[in-house]
């Protein structure tokens, strides 16, 4: 069997990112600057925050009415519960809320702190505090951002997108992929 090579090549030169660019222009054009131009069966992974960041997906607190459900978590946790309503409704169900601590079961079938909900790295534009919640679909996401990849550099890629996710009951991040597109996400091998 002959040894494999596994090369990670950062993306340096991408400006902020915010609601409404086009991520997958901006991506080409630091590709371009830097003289990189992916091959057949490269995969491209994205940050999460800039994904959400350029699909809009940044909330005003003080557009956030919290429910009394938000407001009794809130009391728990000690957090701002304009943002734990925020968390309940991207979640489907609450694991574990204690003080500091919110753990729950996301809408897209990860189990995280927060519902992935992140203030850090995110502009506070007009005075008032901002968060970023995951894409709607990151799935959906990979595949349009593959697409344009594609169609520009004439190649098959792949393409992850990946969030560094606090681990449930433990210690530390890891990251994680959240979408793809491409690339094979579960593999059977079972048997």
């Amino acid at each position: 069997m002959s040894p494999r090579t596994l090369t990670i090549t950062p993306l340096e030169g991408l400006p902020r990112v915010r609601p409404g660019d086009d991520l997958a222009g901006l991506l080409v054009a630091a590709l371009d600057r830097a003289g990189l131009a992916p091959r057949a069966q490269d995969i491209v992974v994205v940050a999460q925050k800039i994904v959400s960041k350029a699909e809009g997906r940044i909330v005003r607190l003080d557009t956030v009415t919290p429910s009394a459900k938000a407001r009794e978590l809130a009391e728990i946790t000690g957090k701002d519960p304009r943002q734990i309503e925020l968390v309940l409704s991207e979640s489907d169900e609450v694991l574990r809320a204690k003080k500091n601590v919110i753990v729950m079961a996301h809408r897209l079938g990860l189990v995280m702190a927060n519902a992935g909900i992140d203030r850090s790295n995110v502009e506070q534009e007009g005075g008032g505090e901002s968060v970023l919640l995951l894409p709607l679909d990151p799935d959906t996401s990979a595949a349009a951002l593959r697409a344009r990849l594609q169609t520009r550099y004439g190649v098959t890629l792949g393409v992850v997108i990946t969030d560094s996710i606090g681990r449930a009951w433990r210690l530390g991040t890891t990251g994680h992929a959240i979408g793809a597109a491409g690339v094979a996400a579960l593999i059977d091998q079972r048997g």
